[in-house]
């Protein structure tokens, strides 16, 4: 169970690090209503910029607690609750804009994990 923990801690992370630091200008197949990058999607989800802008801090910050909480790991369970929450409305978003399930799909995986990861603690 700890190597299980441990992998979703890392998945996670560095997940969240890789889409909002590295990837969040370039297009991929996930995006919301086949958007080009992070503006456009929020955008396409009808919400304001600073929405986006509040939204990547978090995330970021969360990536580096998760992976924080390998040795601190009294915050792994308050990180992994609020990125489910967070990860909940991005499915909601994906919901809203008539996605077809594929696009659900990361959003859907880091929800479970984090939930996974939240009751674990």
């Amino acid at each position: 169970m700890y190597w299980l923990m441990v992998t979703s801690q890392l998945i996670l992370g560095f997940g969240l690090l890789n889409v909002w630091l590295l990837r969040a200008a370039k297009a991929t197949p996930y995006r919301g209503r086949g958007a080009q990058n992070m503006s456009e999607e929020f955008a396409e989800y009808g919400l304001p910029a600073w929405f986006m802008w509040s939204t990547g801090f978090l995330k970021v910050t969360l990536g580096i607690t998760l992976i924080a909480g390998l040795w601190f790991r009294s915050v792994t369970g308050p990180a992994a609750a609020v990125l489910a929450v967070l990860m909940l409305g991005a499915v909601v978003m994906h919901w809203k804009v008539q996605d077809p399930l594929m696009r659900y799909a990361p959003a859907a995986s880091l929800l479970a994990l984090s939930l996974f990861l939240a009751i674990s603690q």
